[in-house]
């Protein structure tokens, strides 16, 4: 049996929100999952004291989702990001290896 951690949508159109959930990866996106671990708002809210940069509400039960990458859980691409982002996993890097200058190494 194969687990994912994945987001699940919900909301209206235009406005979504989103479960992140373990379910088994065989399993349609918005199937009943195994556990729901949190929530995401991908919709900018306003900070609360009116001052820099809008928030994205990211709610995450952390000892259950490392929990459940222990047992081996695989997550989706879009929840790598959210549990990379929150530190529970190293984010992956995209695109091609750079020199310590910053330049793009060649591949020989």
């Amino acid at each position: 049996m194969v687990l994912k951690i994945r987001l699940a949508r919900f909301g209206k159109r235009n406005n979504p929100f989103y479960n992140i959930v373990v379910a088994q990866a065989r399993t349609a996106r918005n199937s009943k999952p195994l556990e729901v671990l949190g929530t995401y708002d991908p919709i900018p809210k306003p900070p609360p004291s009116g001052e820099g940069k809008a928030i994205k509400d990211i709610k995450l039960d952390t000892s259950r989702a490392k929990y459940w990458l222990g047992v081996g859980a695989q997550p989706s691409e879009p929840a790598w990001r959210l549990l990379s982002m929150i530190g529970l996993l190293e984010p992956k890097h995209h695109g091609p290896p750079r020199t310590e200058g910053g330049k793009i190494e060649e591949s020989r």
